[in-house]
Order: C-alpha cells, then sequence, then structure tokens
C-alpha cells in the first residue's frame, strides 16, 4: 500500500512537471478566483470594521452658552441622563475646548496662528451625549429636541443613520459584484481543470492502455489525476498567500489614511485568521477541483 501510495505521487508529479504550462494556466485561474474570494473578503472587514468604528464614535453635541451658570449646567446634565436612550454624559468646559482644538490641529500652524491672534477662547463648553442604540437614535433625537432651556446655544445632531446606511448600501453591492466574480472564476477553474485532465489522460492513454492491461487497479490509474488537483490548489494557496500579503501591505496605509482616526489593520486581521481563512479556502478548492478531476477522469480514463 506503501509503495502504491508513493507511485501515485510520483506519477501525478510527473504528470504536472510533463504538461507545465498547462499546470502553470491551471493555477494561475486558480489564484485569480482566490484573489476574488478574499478581495470579497477585505471589503466585507473593512465595511463591518467602518461601521463598528462609526458606531464607537458617534455622540450628539449641546453647546452650552458660555454665560450659563454651573448650577444649571448640572441640571440639565441630570435631566438628559434621565432619558432612557442615553448611554452616557460628558460635560467638556471651554478650556477643555480649546486644549483638544489645539491637539486636533497641532500640525496645522495657520489655524493655532489664528486662534492666537483672536486673542481669546471663541469655543463654548458643551455636553457630548453617546446614544446606547443606534435603532434608537430618532427617539433620543427626538427628545433632546423637546428639551427647551435657555443655556442649550445650539445642538449637532448628525444623520449617523444615513451614514452607515450609505456604507452598508457600498458593501452590499460591492459584496455582490464580488460573488458574481468569484463564482466566474470558480466556474473557469472547474472548466480548466477538467481539461487539464483530460489533455493529461489523452497524453497518457497508452501508459493507461498497459497498466490496465498488466492488472493495474482504477483506483490507481486514476488517483494520480485527483492528487495533482489537490496540488494545483495547494500551490494556488501558497502563491495566493504571498500575492495577498504584498496587497494588503500596500492597502493598509492609504485605509489609515482614508479611515484616519478609527483603527482598521486589515492586514493584522488576516495575520490573526491566516489559518482559518487560507485553511478553509484550501478545503473548498480542493473539494470543487477533486470533483472537477473525478468526472473527467471517470469519463475519459476508460482506455
Amino acid at each position: 500500500m506503501f509503495l502504491s501510495i508513493v507511485r501515485v505521487i510520483k506519477f501525478s508529479l510527473q504528470d504536472i512537471f510533463r504538461n507545465i504550462w498547462l499546470s502553470l494556466v491551471t493555477i494561475i485561474i486558480l489564484i485569480l478566483a482566490l484573489f476574488s474570494v478574499n478581495t470579497l473578503i477585505v471589503v466585507k472587514v473593512i465595511g463591518g470594521n467602518a461601521i463598528n468604528a462609526i458606531k464607537e464614535k458617534i455622540d450628539i453635541n449641546l453647546f452650552i452658552k458660555s454665560t450659563a451658570l454651573d448650577e444649571e449646567i448640572v441640571a440639565l446634565e441630570s435631566q438628559i441622563k434621565n432619558i432612557d436612550e442615553v448611554k452616557e454624559i460628558t460635560y467638556i468646559s471651554k478650556e477643555q475646548a480649546l486644549e483638544n482644538f489645539r491637539s486636533k490641529h497641532e500640525e496645522n500652524p495657520e489655524i493655532l496662528e489664528a486662534l492666537k491672534e483672536l486673542g481669546r477662547n471663541p469655543l463654548t463648553p458643551s455636553l457630548v451625549i453617546k446614544p446606547k442604540n443606534l435603532d434608537n437614535f430618532d427617539n433620543l433625537i427626538n427628545k433632546l429636541n423637546m428639551i427647551d432651556n435657555d443655556i442649550i446655544e445650539s445642538k449637532n445632531f448628525a444623520n449617523y443613520k444615513l451614514m452607515l446606511e450609505k456604507i452598508n448600501a457600498i458593501t452590499e453591492k460591492v459584496s455582490e459584484a464580488g460573488i458574481v466574480l468569484s463564482f466566474i472564476f470558480i466556474l473557469i477553474t472547474v472548466l480548466v481543470i477538467y481539461n487539464t485532465v483530460r489533455v493529461a489522460i489523452y497524453t497518457h492513454r497508452r501508459e493507461i492502455m498497459i497498466m490496465r492491461l498488466v492488472g493495474a487497479s482504477k483506483w490507481f490509474v486514476q488517483m494520480p489525476y485527483l492528487l495533482s488537483s489537490v496540488v494545483y490548489t495547494f500551490l494556488g494557496i501558497i502563491a495566493i498567500m504571498g500575492i495577498y500579503y504584498a496587497f494588503l501591505s500596500i492597502l493598509q496605509p492609504y485605509l489609515e489614511v482614508f479611515f484616519v482616526g478609527y483603527d482598521i489593520d486589515i492586514l493584522n486581521y488576516f495575520y490573526d485568521n491566516i489559518f482559518k481563512i487560507f485553511g478553509l479556502q484550501f478545503l473548498i478548492a480542493s473539494l470543487i477541483n477533486i470533483i472537477a478531476s473525478f468526472l473527467a477522469v471517470r469519463k475519459y480514463s476508460n482506455v
């Protein structure tokens, strides 16, 4: 049995190298299919992380008049805390607001110089409110609008729900396109594997005939071609891991610039899930390729 397995592996590798150009085409098509699948994963991860990051930073600002007394601010803060949809509320004084403004624009000397020439603190104190659940965001806005207090100078109610809906819509559309593209490449891979095995069997039809005449079993004749499909998959997975590492290394700096202030590390995500992602892809791709090879072997190996 051990000797038979060794011979099956030997015949499989010989077949791959004898038809090297056909083997390369097969692996390249498989790489394209895997690339489209992994791109779909990247889009899902980026979209999910972006939504979660935005949710963490969503807040509502109530700007307070500079003339407001501490007692009035405490009373308003207490009133808002009693609203069920409020997760937490933070008071930011004029001084803290100015410090935050300077930190935010520390790399923009023109803005800081203009602030210095102004000679005073133009910012107002504020109450920063974090919602418990975005599903009840509209209810929270309505309740805050019902608060009629003279110390409130203005309110900042950004439409975060619309932003999240747009991100979801974009992610879903890209995912749908990715699924279609992945399906096309998978179909092409199946056809290429099928024809690769068919050509290999045709090339070795005389050898197969001799093996059958001397008593070789169907298993022994067919296994090298089934094993070849697994080898193609393994080489494709190894190649896509290297290609995707380079791709994500180039992509990550652009993500950090685009999602400035948000912790989106797609490269680290693939590092942490490398065996889960590529291991699962290897198993599924191997199964698909083995099925394609089996269909071709069953049809064309009866010589």
